[in-house]
Protein backbone atom coordinates (compact mmCIF):
# COMPACT_ATOMS: atom_id res chain seq x y z
CA UNK A 1 0.00 0.00 0.00
CA UNK A 2 1.18 3.36 -0.74
CA UNK A 3 1.14 5.74 2.20
CA UNK A 4 -2.37 7.70 0.90
CA UNK A 5 -4.17 3.82 0.94
CA UNK A 6 -2.32 3.71 4.62
CA UNK A 7 -3.86 6.70 5.23
CA UNK A 8 -7.65 6.11 4.04
CA UNK A 9 -7.79 2.48 5.49
CA UNK A 10 -7.13 4.06 8.94
CA UNK A 11 -9.62 7.14 8.02
CA UNK A 12 -12.30 4.51 7.29
CA UNK A 13 -11.41 1.90 10.18
CA UNK A 14 -11.04 4.50 12.89
CA UNK A 15 -14.12 4.55 15.60
CA UNK A 16 -12.76 7.53 18.28
CA UNK A 17 -15.69 7.21 21.18
CA UNK A 18 -16.05 10.53 22.93
CA UNK A 19 -14.52 8.86 26.37
CA UNK A 20 -14.52 12.09 28.52
CA UNK A 21 -17.76 13.25 30.30
CA UNK A 22 -18.32 17.22 31.26
CA UNK A 23 -20.46 16.91 34.46
CA UNK A 24 -21.41 20.54 34.62
CA UNK A 25 -22.72 20.67 31.00
CA UNK A 26 -24.10 17.01 30.66
CA UNK A 27 -21.85 15.81 27.64
CA UNK A 28 -19.69 13.59 26.27
CA UNK A 29 -16.83 14.41 24.38
CA UNK A 30 -13.64 13.14 22.86
CA UNK A 31 -9.98 14.21 23.58
CA UNK A 32 -7.06 14.08 21.62
CA UNK A 33 -5.32 10.98 23.96
CA UNK A 34 -9.02 8.95 23.41
CA UNK A 35 -7.97 9.44 19.58
CA UNK A 36 -4.41 8.35 20.13
CA UNK A 37 -5.43 5.16 21.92
CA UNK A 38 -8.25 4.61 19.02
CA UNK A 39 -5.74 4.71 16.20
CA UNK A 40 -2.68 2.89 17.38
CA UNK A 41 -4.08 -0.87 16.56
CA UNK A 42 -4.70 0.30 13.06
CA UNK A 43 -1.58 2.33 12.98
CA UNK A 44 0.46 -1.23 13.65
CA UNK A 45 -1.87 -3.00 11.16
CA UNK A 46 -0.82 -0.33 8.39
CA UNK A 47 2.85 -0.12 9.65
CA UNK A 48 2.40 3.67 9.73
CA UNK A 49 3.12 5.86 12.85
CA UNK A 50 2.35 9.49 14.17
CA UNK A 51 4.30 11.94 15.71
CA UNK A 52 2.99 15.21 17.04
CA UNK A 53 5.13 18.36 17.76
CA UNK A 54 4.44 21.67 18.97
CA UNK A 55 5.54 25.36 18.04
CA UNK A 56 4.61 28.45 19.98
CA UNK A 57 3.36 31.99 17.39
CA UNK A 58 3.24 34.90 18.45
CA UNK A 59 0.59 36.42 16.00
CA UNK A 60 0.04 40.10 16.63
CA UNK A 61 -0.78 40.54 19.93
CA UNK A 62 -1.62 36.82 21.07
CA UNK A 63 0.00 33.46 21.71
CA UNK A 64 -1.03 30.66 19.47
CA UNK A 65 0.06 26.86 20.04
CA UNK A 66 0.25 25.13 16.31
CA UNK A 67 0.17 21.53 16.37
CA UNK A 68 1.76 19.80 13.88
CA UNK A 69 0.36 15.55 12.98
CA UNK A 70 2.85 14.00 10.62
CA UNK A 71 1.50 10.32 9.10
CA UNK A 72 4.51 8.45 8.51
CA UNK A 73 5.23 4.92 6.69
CA UNK A 74 7.67 2.91 8.41
CA UNK A 75 8.24 0.13 5.40
CA UNK A 76 8.81 3.17 3.07
CA UNK A 77 11.25 5.10 4.03
CA UNK A 78 11.55 7.68 0.68
CA UNK A 79 7.33 8.11 0.44
CA UNK A 80 6.98 11.68 2.32
CA UNK A 81 5.29 11.70 5.47
CA UNK A 82 1.91 13.68 5.28
CA UNK A 83 1.31 16.76 7.86
CA UNK A 84 -1.49 18.44 9.11
CA UNK A 85 -1.50 21.29 11.63
CA UNK A 86 -4.32 22.91 13.80
CA UNK A 87 -3.61 26.15 15.84
CA UNK A 88 -5.28 27.00 18.93
CA UNK A 89 -4.96 30.04 21.16
CA UNK A 90 -3.93 30.72 24.80
CA UNK A 91 -6.71 33.07 26.54
CA UNK A 92 -5.48 36.09 28.34
CA UNK A 93 -5.83 34.28 31.52
CA UNK A 94 -7.90 31.65 32.86
CA UNK A 95 -9.29 31.66 36.39
CA UNK A 96 -7.60 28.84 38.43
CA UNK A 97 -4.95 27.88 36.31
CA UNK A 98 -1.13 28.86 36.47
CA UNK A 99 0.98 29.51 32.59
CA UNK A 100 1.92 25.90 32.34
CA UNK A 101 -1.79 25.14 32.58
CA UNK A 102 -2.93 27.61 30.14
CA UNK A 103 -0.43 26.78 27.64
CA UNK A 104 -0.77 22.43 27.93
CA UNK A 105 -4.48 23.08 27.56
CA UNK A 106 -4.50 25.08 24.51
CA UNK A 107 -1.80 22.40 23.27
CA UNK A 108 -4.22 19.44 23.59
CA UNK A 109 -6.88 21.78 22.05
CA UNK A 110 -4.77 22.23 18.91
CA UNK A 111 -3.69 18.42 18.91
CA UNK A 112 -6.78 17.68 18.84
CA UNK A 113 -7.77 19.43 15.91
CA UNK A 114 -5.36 18.61 13.73
CA UNK A 115 -5.95 14.66 14.55
CA UNK A 116 -9.65 15.45 13.23
CA UNK A 117 -7.91 16.86 10.17
CA UNK A 118 -5.93 14.24 9.22
CA UNK A 119 -8.33 11.19 10.53
CA UNK A 120 -11.31 13.06 9.27
CA UNK A 121 -13.33 13.35 12.32
CA UNK A 122 -16.17 15.64 12.72
CA UNK A 123 -15.98 17.93 16.22
CA UNK A 124 -18.12 20.61 14.94
CA UNK A 125 -21.06 19.95 16.41
CA UNK A 126 -19.30 18.87 19.75
CA UNK A 127 -20.24 21.30 22.73
CA UNK A 128 -16.21 22.14 23.50
CA UNK A 129 -15.43 22.86 19.92
CA UNK A 130 -15.07 26.54 18.74
CA UNK A 131 -17.86 26.39 16.06
CA UNK A 132 -20.11 24.95 18.29
CA UNK A 133 -19.77 28.26 20.67
CA UNK A 134 -19.93 30.38 17.64
CA UNK A 135 -23.00 28.93 16.14
CA UNK A 136 -24.70 29.22 19.86
CA UNK A 137 -23.88 33.01 19.90
CA UNK A 138 -24.80 33.54 16.21
CA UNK A 139 -28.15 32.36 17.54
CA UNK A 140 -28.58 34.11 20.51
CA UNK A 141 -27.57 37.48 18.61
CA UNK A 142 -30.32 36.88 15.86
CA UNK A 143 -33.16 35.28 17.51
CA UNK A 144 -35.92 38.04 17.65
CA UNK A 145 -36.41 39.86 20.83
CA UNK A 146 -39.27 38.48 23.05
CA UNK A 147 -42.30 40.29 24.62
CA UNK A 148 -42.40 40.06 27.86
CA UNK A 149 -45.61 39.79 29.95
CA UNK A 150 -46.75 38.67 32.86
CA UNK A 151 -46.52 34.71 32.17
CA UNK A 152 -42.87 35.36 31.27
CA UNK A 153 -42.01 36.21 34.39
CA UNK A 154 -43.03 33.27 35.62
CA UNK A 155 -41.35 31.31 33.35
CA UNK A 156 -37.49 32.65 34.47
CA UNK A 157 -35.70 33.18 37.29
CA UNK A 158 -36.12 35.73 39.53
CA UNK A 159 -33.68 38.34 40.88
CA UNK A 160 -32.80 36.44 43.79
CA UNK A 161 -32.37 33.33 41.72
CA UNK A 162 -30.00 35.39 39.25
CA UNK A 163 -28.12 36.45 42.14
CA UNK A 164 -27.60 32.96 44.02
CA UNK A 165 -26.57 31.75 40.16
CA UNK A 166 -24.05 34.48 40.13
CA UNK A 167 -22.28 33.83 43.40
CA UNK A 168 -22.15 29.82 42.79
CA UNK A 169 -20.53 30.64 39.16
CA UNK A 170 -18.02 32.56 40.99
CA UNK A 171 -17.11 30.28 43.52
CA UNK A 172 -17.33 27.28 40.79
CA UNK A 173 -14.66 29.48 38.43
CA UNK A 174 -17.55 29.25 35.55
CA UNK A 175 -18.09 32.03 33.08
CA UNK A 176 -21.24 33.52 32.83
CA UNK A 177 -20.75 33.16 28.70
CA UNK A 178 -19.71 29.17 29.42
CA UNK A 179 -23.06 28.77 31.40
CA UNK A 180 -25.00 30.35 28.90
CA UNK A 181 -24.06 28.19 26.53
CA UNK A 182 -23.92 24.72 27.98
CA UNK A 183 -27.79 25.68 28.46
CA UNK A 184 -28.34 27.38 25.27
CA UNK A 185 -29.77 31.03 26.50
CA UNK A 186 -28.86 34.34 25.52
CA UNK A 187 -28.24 35.77 29.34
CA UNK A 188 -28.52 34.74 32.47
CA UNK A 189 -32.33 36.68 33.27
CA UNK A 190 -33.86 34.54 30.23
CA UNK A 191 -32.55 31.27 32.37
CA UNK A 192 -35.66 28.53 32.80
CA UNK A 193 -36.98 28.59 36.24
CA UNK A 194 -37.72 24.88 35.97
CA UNK A 195 -34.26 24.18 35.37
CA UNK A 196 -33.13 26.25 38.62
CA UNK A 197 -32.61 23.57 41.05
CA UNK A 198 -31.13 21.46 38.32
CA UNK A 199 -28.44 24.12 37.78
CA UNK A 200 -27.65 24.94 41.22
CA UNK A 201 -27.16 21.04 41.60
CA UNK A 202 -24.83 21.19 39.47
CA UNK A 203 -23.29 24.01 40.10
CA UNK A 204 -22.73 23.05 43.81
CA UNK A 205 -21.38 19.59 42.72
CA UNK A 206 -18.93 21.17 40.66
CA UNK A 207 -17.47 23.40 43.39
CA UNK A 208 -16.90 20.42 45.76
CA UNK A 209 -15.23 18.78 42.73
CA UNK A 210 -13.01 22.06 42.88
CA UNK A 211 -12.55 22.08 46.12
CA UNK A 212 -11.38 18.36 46.43
CA UNK A 213 -8.65 18.72 43.43
CA UNK A 214 -7.14 21.15 46.02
Amino acid sequence: MTIQEKLLKVQTELKAPKGQFNKFGGYKYRSCEDILEAVKPILKDVKASVVIGDEIREIGDRIYVQATVAFTDVQDRESSPIYVTAYAREPKEKKGMDEAQITGTASSYARKYALNGLFLIDDAKDPDSEEYKNESDKKAKTAPAKKTDASDLDRFVNAGQIETINMLLKKAEISEEKFCEIYKIAVIPEFPADRYDDAVKKLEAAIKAKKGDK
